[in-house]
Formats: C-alpha cells, sequence, structure tokens
C-alpha cells in the first residue's frame, strides 16, 4: 500500500504553521525583504559550511509550484486555523508569473569553506516586489542548514584532533582519511537524517558504514563513490557460535575474508583472553600469514572506559606479536594488526584516548576510530547557535535597515543592512549596512528564480574544508598504508577528491 508523502513533496506545506499569516503582517508597501543565516557562537569558533546543496536540489530547484499543490494548501491551512489566513493570491501569482518557479536569490558561501562564527553564511531575498513574504517563508527550511554543516563541523574537530596526534606521534598522515569512521546510521532520527549527516561526516573523512549517505553525496553531489568500509564482524556473528566457540568464529573471519582488511568484535566475553591468548597465541600464525597476503586484522573491543581499554589491548597484542619503534620513537604494531574503537567515541573522548596513548609510548598509526550518536546525533540549532534574522527591507521605496537587539540577551543581536562576506588576507568579515566591497565577497549567487546557478562537486566541498596541517603534510585524502588492498585501489574515484 502507498502512503501520501505527508506534505513533505509540498513547498508549500514545509512552514511554520504561524509563518502564512506573515503576509498581513510586514509594513504596507513593502517590496523587498533580505535576510541571512549565521552561527551565532557555539561550541566550535569556526563552522564548516555544508547542506544547502542538498536543500535547494531537494526543495526549491525548478516549478515547485503547482495549482494542484495551491488547493492542498489552502484547504490544510484553513482547517489548521479555522480561518482563510493562507495566501492564496500570492502563490496564484508566482504560479502564473513565474511558472512556479520561486522568484528569489540565496547567496552563500562555498560549500565546505570553514568560517569563523559571527559571519553571514548565506542571504536570502525576493526577486518580485510583490513576493516580498516569501524570504522568511522559507526560514523553516533554510535553517536546517544547521545539521548538516554542524556534523561537518563536529566532524572537521575530531578531524583536528587526530591530526595533531599524527603529526606528533606518526611518520605521516597518510592514514588520515580513513581514521574516523560512520557508524552513526541506526541511532539517526531518520533515514533522511543519516543521508544528510553522513555526507556531512565524508566531507572530512572517507570511511562510512550508512549508506544513505553515499547515496546522497552521489544524487545531490556527482559523487559516484564517498565513502568505503570493510568486512566487520558484529556480535551476533559471533555469538551464535557460543562461549566455547569463539575461537572457530574468528577462524571464520579469517578464512572468509582472507586478504585486506577485517574487523572482529573481541569483546563478547573476555577481551583481555582473546586479545593473549586466541589472537595472540592460538591464531598467531594465522594472522601473520595472512598479512602476508595483503591481510589486516582489526581487533574491535567494545565496552568498558574507552582510554583505558585501548591501552591494555595495544599492550596485549604488542606483547604478543612485538612492535617497532618509528621515526619519532613511538610504538607501532605489525602491519598486519590494528585496534578499532568504536565505543564511546566522542570530540571529548577522543582526545583522552589519543593522549593516553602517546603517555604510554603509542603512535596514534595504531587506531581508528567509529562513532555513531555522537557523531550524527548529539548535537542541535544551537550547538552552533544557527539563527535566520531580516537585516534589510525596502518599504515605500526607501531602504531600511533592520535588525532586533533585545535588552536580556545582547548576544542574540542581529546584523543590520546589505551584508557582504569579505575575505582578504586569509580571514573573513562580515561588512554590514550595504558598507562592504563587493570585489572581495565571498558570498556567491547559488539560486535564483528557480535556478541552481552552482553546482558544487564533492571535490570542491573536501577541498574548501581540508586541514591545512594535512595539505602541508602532503599526504593524499584516501590513503592508508597499512589497508591497502589491490581490489580496492581501482574503485576509488580521484574525481571525488583532489
Amino acid at each position: 500500500m502507498a502512503y501520501p508523502a505527508g506534505g513533505t513533496d509540498n513547498i508549500l506545506l514545509i512552514t511554520d504553521s504561524y509563518k502564512v499569516t506573515h503576509h498581513y503582517q510586514y509594513p504596507p508597501n513593502t517590496t523587498v525583504v533580505c535576510s541571512y543565516f549565521e552561527s551565532r557562537g557555539g561550541k566550535f569558533p569556526s563552522t564548516v559550511f555544508f547542506g544547502l546543496q542538498y536543500i535547494i536540489k531537494r526543495f526549491l530547484e525548478g516549478p515547485v509550484v503547482t495549482k494542484e499543490k495551491i488547493e492542498e494548501a489552502r484547504d490544510l491551512y484553513n482547517a489548521h486555523f479555522g480561518h482563510e489566513y493562507f495566501n492564496e493570491e500570492g502563490w496564484n501569482y508566482i504560479l502564473e508569473n513565474h511558472d512556479g518557479k520561486l522568484p528569489m536569490r540565496i547567496k552563500a558561501v562555498p560549500e565546505g569553506s570553514v568560517v569563523p562564527y559571527k559571519n553571514v553564511l548565506f542571504t536570502v531575498e525576493n526577486t518580485d516586489p510583490k513576493c516580498f513574504w516569501l524570504t522568511n517563508y522559507f526560514e523553516t527550511l533554510l535553517v536546517q542548514t544547521w545539521y548538516p554543516m554542524t556534523v561537518a563541523t563536529n566532524s572537521r574537530s575530531q578531524k583536528e584532533v587526530i591530526a595533531k596526534y599524527l603529526d606528533e606521534t606518526a611518520d605521516s598522515m597518510d592514514g588520515l582519511g580513513f581514521k574516523l569512521h560512520d557508524f552513526g546510521f541506526r541511532g539517526s532520527t531518520s533515514v533522511e537524517s543519516a543521508g544528510i549527516g553522513g555526507t556531512a561526516h565524508l566531507v572530512n573523512f572517507c570511511g562510512s558504514d550508512t549508506i544513505t549517505a553515499i547515496t546522497t553525496a552521489k544524487r545531490f553531489y556527482g559523487c559516484d563513490m564517498a565513502g568505503f568500509s570493510i568486512p566487520a564482524a558484529e556480535h551476533s556473528t559471533i555469538t551464535t557460535w557460543g562461549r566455547d566457540g569463539e575461537k572457530e568464529a574468528f577462524i571464520n573471519m579469517l578464512t572468509q575474508f582472507p586478504n585486506g582488511p577485517m574487523a572482529c568484535v573481541s569483546d563478547s566475553y573476555d577481551i583481555w583472553n582473546a586479545c593473549e591468548n586466541v589472537w595472540g597465541k592460538e591464531l598467531k600464525d594465522m594472522i601473520i600469514t595472512r598479512g602476508q597476503n595483503g591481510g589486516v586484522l582489526v581487533v574491535r573491543p567494545d565496552s568498558g572506559d574507552p582510554a583505558e581499554v585501548v591501552i591494555k589491548v595495544l599492550n596485549i597484542l604488542g606483547n604478543a606479536f612485538k612492535t617497532t619503534e618509528n621515526s619519532k620513537g613511538y610504538k607501532m604494531l605489525p602491519p598486519y594488526l590494528r585496534v578499532i574503537q568504536g565505543d564511546g567515541i566522542s570530540y571529548e573522548s577522543l582526545g583522552e584516548i589519543l593522549e593516553a596513548m602517546k603517555s604510554n609510548g603509542w603512535s596514534a598509526d595504531n587506531i581508528v576510530f567509529g562513532s555513531g550518536g555522537a557523531l550524527l546525533q548529539r548535537m542541535d540549532r544551537d550547538t552552533q547557535k544557527c539563527a535566520y534574522k531580516c537585516s534589510y527591507a525596502v518599504i515605500g521605496g526607501k531602504e531600511v535597515n533592520v535588525y532586533k537587539n533585545p535588552i536580556t540577551d545582547v548576544g542574540k543581536k542581529s546584523k543590520k543592512g546589505r551584508l557582504t562576506l569579505e575575505y582578504e588576507n586569509g580571514k573573513y568579515t562580515t561588512v554590514e549596512e550595504g558598507k562592504g566591497n563587493p570585489t572581495l565577497d565571498a558570498l556567491v549567487t547559488v539560486f535564483e528564480n528557480g535556478k541552481l546557478l552552482k553546482d558544487y562537486t564533492f571535490a570542491e566541498v573536501r577541498e574548501n574544508a581540508e586541514l591545512e596541517l594535512r595539505m602541508q603534510s602532503g599526504a593524499l585524502p584516501c590513503l592508508v598504508p597499512a589497508f591497502q588492498f589491490s581490489y580496492w585501489q581501482g574503485m576509488i574515484n580521484v574525481s571525488c577528491y583532489y
């Protein structure tokens, strides 16, 4: 049985109820309303701008207003309010005079740009004086850029932490692109949010188990394959062998996947015994032989205090398989053996684990991380204090600088007038009241009158968001020497990178 889309395919219904009444509320003879979106502050000092293109392609591009949609919206809103507040005349005007395309202009900073908070990220204004009410009608939808933007910011901030420890304890940064793997699909609020958030993570990394992120990146950013994964066990594929059959379950993993990397959860019963006796003694020769064929065993603990468990696992494996010392004096497991910590990983815990590893003489190159809820879900619009406010209007032919400045919270003071985001000498500055220099404006017109004018590739987004430290190192974005294997190398679509 097919179910209705619940209004998500009717752009007239994707707004807050009260905005339906706003066309009555602006001053008489208003012809232009211009609003802007910014991060007013928050957890991270800079934000990675990402995801507006998804919203434009998904909801705004092309003729999105039809007679049927107008009728559906009219009937719903009349029942919802018990009164005829719906602007049927205005929407019919757009249908008749603009062929159902939205007379609206959006200018935005390039996707992937890393911009300090308190700067304008995009502006929106109507292009038809009779549609002044349109600008803020779409605040509800456009503000949802906060989600992919915040995920990308959170992910990149974790990339900075990992890069710091690689720089201090590893011979290279080649493995950085695969150091944080997306485990967040099941913890997301919906399939769509997993796709949006998962794609935002892939701006910074190349590892993901969130398939809908792969399809979202392909559909909306033209990347054939944005992320990669490896065979991995879960507890059910180990515990169905029984406690006495754990060794046989491990052998099955090693034999079923004889080449390349393979991750095996090892804490179903006793992680210490699994590492010291099963992996470290009984299956040691098998692991070494597999390594000679390009195989890599990735041991996965999945419970306990992350920092303590990781150090103890590394120490046990190091004693069993022996270690070498890299050029910076830190211990390395053999290239056929690594660890993945996928439990309790967040921006905060990541640094604690890596610092503990450094203090105990272990290189950050021995480990990769997996993150779920903290990567895609543990955030909200206030994490980066995202807001959309009106800054400029034309009323009765007069230009008006519009702003709010609540006495109870100076942090909510908004910007006034026409805005430019000037970029000069590596620094962003928002200039208000139309006083900016247009030649320095980083804002690009990406949407106008129903047309997408700038279609960012995923390679462009990734390049804009890349860490300076990683760029300086010369490492390629998706190289993992310990994880390379022949059948994968030909699969990487370099057009998605740079």
